[in-house]
């Protein structure tokens, strides 16, 4: 999967950082240009919009998101997994297209079991995807990552870290 994703990796960088979202009365993301182009840069049209654990919203051009359904379905060490990560995907997700003005609608059931209507949200872009936190998501991982920030990064540092 991994060698697969990398041959899908654009030229386009990344956005680095957290970056601010809404969605609109319709359920729609208005997308930063920067995250726009990132996007685009996979040449897919179509995206999947869903959460693979319940709790945080992705962004996927369709093309990694295939990828992805092809892990699943290959997935020989602990099918069981697969399957509900999957399913959860399956059960949350819809199709979108992002319009003209770079926003993609989330459908009902996903806006709704994550929510994230009527509230900040942020948004982090990684390996192929966009990753969407509701406030709560959020502030909980931020507490989370506030733990032993000293510690964490003395023993990254020794692995590597630059």
């Amino acid at each position: 999967m991994a060698e697969d994703l990398q041959s899908l990796l654009p030229g386009v960088e990344k956005p680095h950082g957290r970056f601010p979202g809404k969605l609109d009365d319709k359920g729609r993301l208005k997308l930063p240009v920067n995250f726009q182009e990132y996007l685009k840069s996979f040449g897919a049209q179509k995206f999947f919009v869903t959460s693979l654990d319940r709790h945080l919203a992705q962004i996927y051009p369709m093309p990694v998101w295939l990828q992805n359904e092809k892990f699943f379905a290959e997935f020989t060490e602990n099918p069981e997994v697969a399957e509900n990560v999957k399913f959860n995907a399956d059960d949350l997700g819809a199709d979108a297209e992002m319009d003209s003005q770079g926003r993609l609608t989330f459908n009902t059931d996903l806006r709704r079991e994550l929510d994230l209507e009527g509230q900040d949200l942020h948004l982090f872009a990684h390996d192929g995807r966009v990753e969407i936190y509701s406030e709560a998501a959020y502030q909980a991982k931020k507490r989370q990552a506030q733990q032993t920030p000293g510690k964490d990064v003395t023993f990254l540092k020794s692995k590597g870290l630059k």
